[in-house]
């Protein structure tokens, strides 16, 4: 006599040290529950006992961009379907109670019941790559701010001789000057004391500094690599690029459309109608770090791109404001980043210039007075540092000619 297999499905509430598991059947009928170390030995553990109660359909797993990291990533590995489970808010703890088994069944019933659950991240690409060094650039950045309001702030109430040796000073010349001071022993005198705590200060500035500008290098390498298509984009460099890929994840076919990676972004109108009225109101959530990069692409074309330009234009004329124009601009800009993001086309070649030019026995300030451009656009364009399709095919075709 054979025992039919049942197909089952799983939910795991995670934490630091142990990952609690529960399976339930097709049915929704509870089959056990049970807590594994939170490790390569815990998760192959957890694994064996699933497999042991039936055939795997799918397995709910909460926090995987936290403590579920590893377990999601392991399961995955192993051929599993994993979504990731939204932990419960208050009102249906209060209702229900708190307790792992509670959790854990949760999450299970969360995956039988299907409510539109998110595919996780791949966490094991050259994407979780750039978000580990975006989260050292970021605290890198907030440092360095930190230590030049707090030298401005010292210097606003140091001794009158202490503030006549430095007034006048830009930022840069004020830390370089700080910087450059001889150490004293700081228990002299309050000027001394003050000045000791400046010089510190500047030197944390300038060392932050160094750390920024080869975190900068390396996101860029990164950011290129990954996503050549993007990073050529007009307005968008590694800093920007980062966010918006750090969103997508290193499975971008995880977003179903370009929608779907809008309402990430937090650039999705959501409707707020109500009987006669409809309208529609700005997003507050998503990945406010992708809002931003979006934002400061906008900025950029607005400033500097003759379509948005003319765009903007168009759209004052039409009555709207700049912060509604903005808001239209971001939301084509997510859509543009979607597709270069899952769908890239190849980044046409612009290596050729360069040689070109030199063999043409041309300066860099000979073709920019041609084109009425600065040599700078020709240098940045030639060496693939910003993109222009249309004028580097301009720009190829009149070499050729000359």
């Amino acid at each position: 006599m054979t025992t039919e297999t049942v197909d089952v499905i799983a939910g795991i509430d995670t934490h630091a040290e142990t990952h609690h598991l529960a399976v339930i059947t097709t049915t929704g009928a509870r089959l056990a529950d049970r807590s594994f170390p939170a490790s390569v030995q815990g998760y192959g553990d957890l694994l064996a006992f699933v497999v042991t109660l039936g055939r795997i359909i799918a397995i709910g797993v909460e926090g995987t961009g936290s403590y579920g990291a590893g377990i999601a990533r392991f399961l995955r590995k192993a051929g599993i379907t994993v979504h990731e489970v939204i932990r419960p808010g208050g009102q249906v703890r209060r209702l229900r109670g708190k307790s792992d088994p509670i959790d854990a069944y949760a999450a299970a019933h969360a995956v039988l019941a299907g409510h539109d659950l998110p595919t996780p991240k791949d966490a094991d690409g050259e994407v979780e790559a750039i978000r580990v060094l975006t989260v050292a650039r970021r605290s890198a950045i907030k440092a360095r701010s930190a230590a030049a309001t707090q030298i401005k702030s010292l210097l606003v109430t140091a001794p009158d001789a202490l503030r006549a040796r430095f007034r006048g000073l830009s930022n840069d010349d004020l830390h370089a000057k700080l910087a450059a001071q001889s150490p004293a022993q700081a228990t002299d005198t309050v000027e001394v004391a003050t000045l000791a705590s400046m010089r510190h200060l500047a030197r944390r500035h300038h060392a932050l500094t160094r750390e920024i500008t080869d975190l900068d290098s390396d996101l860029d390498a990164l950011v290129t690599s990954t996503a050549p298509a993007l990073r050529a984009a007009y307005g968008v460099g590694p800093v920007t690029a980062a966010p918006l890929l750090i969103t997508a994840g290193d499975n971008p076919d995880r977003l179903t459309s370009e929608g779907a990676f809008a309402a990430l972004c937090g650039t999705a109108p959501i409707p707020a109608s109500s009987g006669k009225t409809t309208r529609y109101r700005l997003n507050p959530g998503g990945d406010r770090q992708a809002n931003a990069a979006l934002h400061q692409i906008v900025l950029v074309r607005m400033a500097h791109d003759p379509r948005t330009k003319a765009y903007v234009a168009k759209r004052t004329a039409q009555g709207k404001s700049e912060k509604e124009i903005m808001r239209c601009l971001k939301r084509a800009v997510a859509r543009e980043v979607y597709h270069l993001i899952v769908h890239p086309q190849p980044v046409p070649r612009t290596d050729d210039l360069r040689p070109l030019r030199h063999a043409k026995g041309m300066t860099l300030r000979t073709v920019a007075e041609q084109f009425n451009v600065w040599p700078a656009r020709i240098s940045d364009i030639e060496r693939g540092k910003r993109r222009d399709d249309d004028f580097a095919s301009t720009y190829r075709q009149w070499l050729l000619a000359a």
